[in-house]
């Protein structure tokens, strides 16, 4: 059985292409075109496993063949479905460069040590990576933007980051 901690979410299933089986495809991949080569992928329990072929491209995707799917009811079935892979059948990180899983959850602390609140998730809408804290001493969530000027500090073996962000982005900032 698979150690479900250490899966790392690779890409999504959209549902149904055609009326053979096929399936949309999104890639979570830093190079889209390599989720083929992490194959076979696993539904997030690990109940299931994927050996994957793409077919070709569409608009925010792929148009893929997955092993055992044959029917079009198959594929419209496993819409929504996150696909993963064990986090060991991925490339080594440079330096300051990390998964989007290893950051949630993480403390986040202002320059002056004192605790901001957590990552609750990783976004990026096209512009750059963005932060979003939530904490006990914020009304709302807080947007930080994942940039070394705004985040000087990952410490992924201590769990926790430090950031300087630009005046005002922060309550009493």
């Amino acid at each position: 059985m698979l150690n479900e901690s250490k899966l790392i979410c690779v890409g999504a299933l959209a549902g149904a292409f055609g009326v053979r089986g096929e399936v949309r495809l999104k890639s979570f991949t830093s190079n889209p075109d390599d989720i083929e080569n992490y194959a076979p992928l696993f539904t997030e329990n690990g109940g299931r496993s994927f050996e994957i072929v793409i077919t070709g491209r569409l608009k925010n995707g792929f148009a893929a063949r997955l092993s055992g799917v044959v029917k079009k009811e198959q594929a419209d079935d496993l819409k929504g479905t996150k696909l993963f892979v064990p986090r060991d059948r991925l490339p080594s990180l440079q330096e300051d460069e990390f998964y989007y899983s290893d950051l949630i959850g993480m403390i986040v602390y202002d320059t002056g040590g004192n605790e901001i609140g957590k990552v609750q998730a990783v976004l990026n809408h096209g512009a750059g990576d963005l932060l979003e804290i939530h904490g006990a001493n914020l009304k709302m969530s807080v947007i930080i933007p994942f940039t070394k000027e705004a985040v000087p500090t990952v410490d992924i073996v201590s769990r926790r980051i430090v950031t300087d962000p630009p005046d005002g982005l922060l309550p009493g900032g």
